[in-house]
């Protein structure tokens, strides 16, 4: 029978069969496309479960479904690994804070950079906005412009104080993945969104200015009939997967257009004469998104 993954603990999975939760273990080895995974399944897939032969009340996996899109990083803990975050979603939501702790616009950039593969919404929600101070709503601002021109979702809120209907319309009749630094505010706001789910939530370290990680393992919960999020570890770091050096322009929409009029066919946009992308840095594409751009372009650990 059909079942949706709602939890994933490494070994064992929590599945949803219409509105029974049972738990089931993978039988054999799954692929996908022939490419090393740390988890073969992820929160979000559909797979076929049947009673084991073998153990009286225990269910496993036999297959599983394809996916219409998943979200991959390269895995933090094995080598030469990639890991999927989730799959089967709507939108991709990242909690930013520009403060306790700071996002960088380099962890943005490859957030949406990772939801862009797969032509994923991106929302930007800048959580935290009691503590800014001028400077901080000054930079909000800045990327709320940034981010809007670029066909991006930007909101500010209070996630510790009661939810606006403007962030709660957010999640609506959609499947979303929560992401963003330990710390951020995602386990509020699930919390503020579904009171039940009683998400641990981390306090901030004054020394390191950082947060304590709560959710150990992905987790989808459901906000009504028709919305479900997906809860994911903070993520410190988020190194990105199957994108080859020539491909990285097409995933910056503000740089698109221009992919065809560069002199070089092959242009990588950094030193070479001729370069429409160059061309228009300052202008529709931002300093910052082109800094993020080129940063990445030249770490070799931030893809493979």
């Amino acid at each position: 029978m059909k079942a949706l993954v709602v939890k994933s603990t490494g070994l064992w999975y929590e599945v949803m069969n219409g509105q029974k939760r049972v738990t089931a273990r993978l039988r054999g080895k799954f692929k996908l496309d022939d490419k090393k995974l740390t988890n073969p399944i992820a929160v979000g897939d559909w797979v076929e479960i049947e009673r084991s032969s073998q153990v009286e009340g225990e269910w496993v996996i036999i297959q599983i479904s394809d996916r219409q899109n998943y979200v991959i990083r390269e895995s933090p803990r094995k080598k030469g690994h990639d890991h999927i975050i989730a799959s089967n979603i709507d939108q991709g939501v990242l909690i930013v804070t520009l403060k306790k702790p700071r996002t960088s616009t380099g962890f943005i950039d490859r957030f949406l950079i990772t939801l862009e593969a797969f032509r994923i919404k991106g929302v930007l929600v800048f959580n935290k906005e009691d503590i800014y101070s001028e400077k901080e709503f000054d930079k909000f601002h800045e990327l709320k412009s940034i981010y809007e021109s670029i066909g991006y979702s930007v909101h500010l809120c209070q996630l510790n104080n009661s939810i606006s209907e403007e962030i709660k319309n957010i999640f609506s009749k959609k499947r979303s993945l929560i992401s963003g630094h330990s710390g951020a505010g995602k386990s509020t706001l699930i919390n503020q969104l579904i009171p039940d789910a009683k998400q641990e939530v981390s306090e901030i370290s004054d020394f390191a200015n950082k947060g304590v990680h709560t959710t150990t393992f992905a987790e989808l919960f459901f906000v009504d009939d028709s919305s479900s999020i997906i809860d994911t570890p903070g993520i410190k770091e988020l190194g990105l997967s199957e994108i080859e050096d020539e491909e990285l322009s097409h995933y910056f929409p503000e740089m698109r257009e221009f992919l065809g009029q560069c002199k070089f066919h092959n242009c990588l946009h950094e030193n070479e004469p001729g370069c429409a992308v160059k061309d228009e840095v300052g202008k529709s594409i931002s300093f910052l998104r082109y800094e993020s751009y080129l940063s990445i372009l030249r770490v070799e650990e931030n893809r493979r």
